[in-house]
């Protein structure tokens, strides 16, 4: 038997969705988690990053299927907002973990597709999101200029 020969599995066993979504989308949510999907969008390319956002209550996982994306994380020091600001290309197929309570953002390429893990009750209640300053602002346009156009 060969791939090729297989039936598609019964939905009652198995539940398949496609990660391609707008923006981001729930794909699965299960008792506490929950597996989601961010690709590509007038929301989140580098120049549409004016702000970041931290998980109260949660870590957040997020896994690069393909293209290209940057990570941001803020500090959260100097008193108020996100703070100095570290970013990361993202490798494919490696686990980001972005602690709870660290200010975050992904700045997605045209054609990326990010996996994303979190609680399923992660949302506007446990969680804040904070203006970039001007400077902060020009740092994330910078490195989305980078070698690799984000």
């Amino acid at each position: 038997m060969t791939a090729h020969d297989v039936e598609p599995i019964d939905p009652r066993l198995v539940e398949v969705c496609s990660c391609l979504v707008d923006d981001y989308s729930p794909l699965v949510d299960f008792g506490k988690w929950r597996v989601a999907s961010i690709c590509a969008s007038e929301y989140n390319s580098g120049d549409a990053i004016r702000q970041m956002e931290r998980h109260n209550e949660t870590d957040e996982v997020f896994v690069l299927l393909q293209g290209e994306s940057i990570l941001f994380a803020g500090d959260g020091q100097g008193g108020c907002g996100v703070g100095a600001i570290d970013c990361a290309r993202m490798d494919s197929l490696r686990v980001y973990n972005v602690r709870k309570g660290v200010w975050h953002a992904c700045a997605l390429g045209p054609d990326a597709i990010v996996l994303v893990i979190e609680n399923s009750d992660t949302g506007a209640g446990n969680s804040d999101h904070a203006q970039l300053t001007p400077d902060q602002r020009k740092l994330v346009m910078d490195a989305c200029a980078g070698p690799v156009s984000v």
